[in-house]
Order: structure tokens, then sequence, then C-alpha cells
């Protein structure tokens, strides 16, 4: 079984990743519900509008951050540059920019889930891979099956 398929990064996809890396986690969670507090807060006392500023800023913050982030990143790193060439077979996934190339064995992958925009295949804690559904059109379909086919279920979770 092999499949086979090129991925430029965008930065919709960089930021729909971080997003979703943010909001997952227990400060961007967090973050939000203090946010929200604050809001509910105003609206329970109108006479303290600074709690609604606070509100405001603590929801916005984040998005907007992660957006000039995303955006930064794709313009400094090179790699984003280029589409990159995956292939995934039985051994596991090899990535190629046209001159390196990279293989990661499926027993290494950390985790896959998908985002709205995205598949995601986690190969650390830190590092990961970013496949935009736009881009995977029909591979889609064969990607989530090399996946959900070579890695532990407990390690996936893939909507689609």
């Amino acid at each position: 079984m092999k499949c086979e398929f090129d991925v430029r990064m965008t930065t919709s996809a960089l930021y729909d990743y971080n997003m979703h890396h943010a909001y997952t986690s227990a400060s961007g969670l967090l973050g939000t519900m203090v946010g929200i507090l604050l809001i509910i807060g105003f609206f329970m006392n109108t006479d303290y509008l600074p709690m609604l500023a606070a509100g405001l800023i603590i929801l916005l913050y984040m998005p907007v951050t992660l957006y000039t982030r995303a955006k930064k990143q794709m313009l400094l790193n090179p790699a984003f540059k280029k589409a990159m060439h995956y292939t995934m077979d039985d051994e596991g996934v090899t990535v190629s920019d046209g001159n390196d190339e990279m293989k990661v064995e499926w027993k290494d992958m950390y985790r896959a889930y998908s985002t709205n925009q995205s598949i995601i295949l986690a190969t650390g804690k830190m590092n990961a891979w970013i496949f935009p559904k736009k881009d995977l059109k029909e591979d889609r379909y064969a990607l989530i099956e090399m996946i959900s086919t070579h890695m532990s279920p407990d390690k996936v979770k893939i909507k689609q």
C-alpha cells in the first residue's frame, strides 16, 4: 500500500493549526473562560466598563497573535515557500522538498488528528506535518487509511 501527494503550506492552514494547538491546551481554554467571565461580569454590572474591555482584549489577543505569527512564519521559513512531496508506505512517511529527503517510521509517530482545514500528523510534541484538506482532495481518504492502518487507534483522532 502506498500513497503520494504534494502539499503547499498556506497562512490559513498554519493559522488553523496554531488555533487548534492553542485552544486545546489548558492555558488556551483558561484564557477563553476568563475572557467570557469578564464579559458576563460586565453585563451583570454595567457600571464597570474596564471589565468589558479586559474580556474583549483577552478573547481577541490570542487569535490576532496567532494569525500574525502564522503570517510571519510563512514569510521567514524557506520550507514553506515550495511544495513538499509526501510518500507514505508500510514502513513510514518520506517527505521531500526536491533537494532533501527525510523518512520517519510509523512507530515514531506521536499522534494524528484533524482540524476543520487540515489533517495533522505529529512527529513529536513540538513537530508536526500539516496536510491541508484542500491540497489533498481525494488523496485525503488514502491518507486517513494509511494513518489508521499504521498507527495505534488511541493515537488517531481524525474526523472526516
